[in-house]
């Protein structure tokens, strides 16, 4: 495995919250859902969400990723006032309580100018504000944004993942969408790609992107993972969701050895431990 560089200098600026990627960060999940795989409910309402939201921040989340619909393999659409309704009380408390950043996990470019109003600093796409509307909307906002890849939509993404090579085409897919940005005028250093493992994805699919993850860390935009309890571990392994935090951590230090900028993930700690101790060993010289 070759020793990818140390990440550049650099602050992203979330709505007056600065967001430090000179060295990888972790954005912890907050998932105000009633259904999502890992956490569906947990958080549901305002309190409990800041409650978690303190936790990680304690535990090392260096930016809270909140979102209001489940983007997991089969997942139904959220309407608009229900989203609303599950993401701004949240949002608004946090933006109160804790110090760092918070991101929005939404598709929806009247989810992103509400949230954003209510205090959020960057907007996480699964969809690389392909929405109509959606581009508009974040140039107008003013945040970082980040574009993730998905080959299809949460419905049916798992049904017949299918790519000729899937390095180059999510590597392709995420400079043409950052290309856009800068064409509705979203500056470079406002953009982070993610090659959205488990979306629209096989496990080999998965692996090899996880393998050359530096092919997209080479573009020279911060790349976001998220391999949090994924499906992936339980293909590998054939373990249950509430058993995958061991081997998550050894996916999320190897996405930071490849070049990895920002991990996304539930369990803070023993991940920010990990990456660490990788980055004592990025950084150690003789």
């Amino acid at each position: 495995m070759n020793l990818s560089p140390s990440l550049p200098e650099k602050t992203i600026d979330c709505a007056g919250k600065p967001l430090d990627l000179s060295r990888p960060r972790i954005m912890g999940v907050l998932n105000v859902t009633p259904d999502s795989f890992s956490d569906g409910g947990d958080y549901f309402t305002p309190e409990n969400a800041v409650t978690r939201a303190k936790q990680m921040v304690e535990e090392g989340a260096a930016i809270i990723d909140v979102g209001g619909e489940s983007t997991r393999p089969g997942a139904a659409a959220v309407l608009l006032e229900e989203e609303l309704q599950r993401v701004i009380p949240v949002i608004e408390a946090l933006q109160a309580s804790v110090p760092v950043p918070i991101s929005i996990d939404t598709r929806k470019p009247a989810v992103m100018q509400a949230a954003v109003a209510a205090g959020a600093g960057l907007i996480n796409d699964v969809n690389a504000l392909q929405e109509a509307g959606a581009l508009e909307m974040a140039a107008n906002l003013g945040v970082p944004v980040c574009l993730m890849h998905m080959q299809g939509s949460p419905e049916t993404m798992q049904d017949t993942p299918n790519y000729k090579n899937v390095v180059d085409e999510v590597v392709a897919y995420l400079q043409a969408r950052a290309a856009a940005c800068m064409q509705y005028g979203i500056p470079e250093e406002r953009i982070l790609l993610d090659p959205g493992f488990g979306f629209g994805k096989t496990t080999a699919h998965n692996l090899l992107l996880l393998q050359q993850l530096e092919r997209l860390v080479e573009t020279g935009f911060p790349v976001l993972v998220g391999l949090s309890r994924k499906s992936l571990i339980g293909k590998v392994l054939d373990l249950p969701v509430d058993k995958r935090v061991y081997p998550g951590v050894a996916l999320a230090v190897l996405a930071v050895w490849k070049g990895a900028a920002l991990v996304r993930c539930h369990d803070v700690r023993p991940v920010r431990e990990a990456i660490e101790m990788c980055q004592a060993v990025r950084d150690v010289s003789q």
